[in-house]
């Protein structure tokens, strides 16, 4: 029972900083476009040019995590799996 809840809370937490790391770039570079056409007098268009740029950062950072989670994942299955067949820790000296 309580491998199946880490393992869901394990999931919930790759999808949330996903999200989080797809979502952010978007949000700053709205921000900082915010600033720039309130205070500054830019053109509006530059919401348009800035979200995309924004949405693409974050899509190329939630990639690059996922893959890295993943690796990771994948490592830690690795060394259970060794560790089981060898009745010990594979990091112990």
């Amino acid at each position: 029972m309580h491998k199946k809840f880490f393992g869901f809370m394990y999931g919930l937490n790759i999808i949330s900083q996903a999200i989080f790391s797809l979502l952010t770039p978007a949000a700053l570079l709205f921000a900082i476009c915010w600033l720039l056409v309130s205070k500054s007098g830019a053109p509006e268009w530059l919401y348009a040019i800035f979200i995309t740029v924004g949405v693409l950062i974050g899509l190329i950072s939630m990639v690059r995590f996922a893959i890295s989670a993943s690796e990771n994942l994948q490592r830690l299955e690795k060394q259970k799996e060794n560790k089981t067949k060898t009745g010990r820790d594979t990091n112990e000296k």
